[in-house]
């Protein structure tokens, strides 16, 4: 079932990129500072929706994920010190 939504999800925003590639077929220049990139509006706009996407990603995995990642190891790491220097909870009181 999950494959099927992710499937029509993709198809969705495939058929939404086409729309948006043929409802903007004006010549446009994107200007770097240090190069120019000359396409169709409508790339332009793809391009830079998928470059923030991607951005975004990035700033979330290195951000959230990795040090959530980080502490699962280290809470899933087996206690390093000595059996007898642990302390017993088992012990009785007299």
């Amino acid at each position: 079932m999950i494959r099927l939504i992710r499937l029509l999800i993709a198809l969705a925003c495939l058929a939404a990129g086409i729309v948006v590639g043929a409802l903007n077929p004006q010549a446009a220049v994107l200007d770097f500072g240090f190069a120019r990139a000359t396409s169709s509006l409508g790339v332009i706009v793809l391009v830079s929706l998928l470059v923030g996407v991607i951005a975004g990603g990035l700033a979330l995995a290195a951000s959230v994920i990795l040090p959530m990642q980080q502490r699962l190891r280290r809470a899933q790491k087996p206690d390093a010190r000595p059996r007898d220097a642990r302390p017993d909870n088992h012990t009785t009181l007299p």
